[in-house]
């Protein structure tokens, strides 16, 4: 889910591009940099469909569900990690979570809705196939989009099957070694205080780059309530 979030198609020279739900065509999500992606557009195709069907703001727009799933993908990562400190305990794992780790950091992400959804798939070669890029080709991606090796370190585990393979090649570079080592610190801790913010916060820049929010989106009229109807 969090692959189909971080669709950096984003040119800042032209303003087009980014997290706009062109994935969700066909001739997007078929691309060699978007292989595996399907089944979870698959999966959100279908919820979007009962969203929708009870939905009193009218449609929810695929770029905006696509954040929404990733942002619970890595909420439910985060409090299966924080039970795992607990050594599997449910309660413990869960105050954790809410009293020591992210789930505080959520805020400004869960602010920005009213993302439009692209109507034609975003030009092609924008995206490296992130499994077999360089360290250099996904620095200079980031930094294309005004980010930089702290958020390719940190987010490591989006780029390959092996999340400790990805870091191995990371921290062969001088500018994502000392990053790479701040986050593989943190996730020994018990909090993941470090990592797991600053991942909410690279995720939360990625969420909107180049989107115009609209953040009246889904509102709708309060039916209005006669007062002078009321019993006492």
């Amino acid at each position: 889910m969090v692959l189909l979030a971080i669709n950096l198609t984003l040119l800042q020279a032209t303003k087009t591009g980014g997290p706009n739900g062109s994935i969700r065509l066909s001739a997007e999500i078929s691309r060699p940099e978007n292989s595996g992606l399907s089944a979870a557009l698959d999966l959100l195709v279908e919820a979007k469909k009962e969203i929708d069907s009870y939905s009193k703001g009218g449609p929810l727009s695929f770029a905006d569900l696509i954040q929404i799933a990733a942002s619970q993908a890595l909420k439910k990562t985060f409090l299966d990690a924080a039970i795992a400190k607990t050594g599997g305990n449910q309660e413990k794992g869960r105050t954790l979570y809410s009293a020591y780790g992210s789930s505080g950091q959520w805020g400004f992400f869960d602010k920005i809705f009213g993302r439009d959804d692209a109507q034609e798939p975003d030009p092609e070669g924008r995206v490296p196939q992130w499994s077999t890029a360089s360290v250099q080709e996904m620095k200079d991606k980031f930094i294309s989009v005004g980010l930089g090796p702290r958020q390719v370190a940190v987010m490591s585990a989006f780029f390959g099957p092996d999340q400790a393979a990805t870091e191995e090649k990371l921290i062969a570079d001088p500018d994502c070694r000392p990053w790479v080592e701040k986050y593989q610190r943190s996730r020994e801790t018990v909090s993941r205080t470090d990592y797991e913010v600053d991942l909410i916060t690279a995720v939360t820049k990625l969420s909107y780059l180049g989107q115009k929010i609209n953040y009246e989106a889904y509102t709708y009229p309060k039916q209005k309530i006669n007062l002078g109807k009321l019993k006492l």
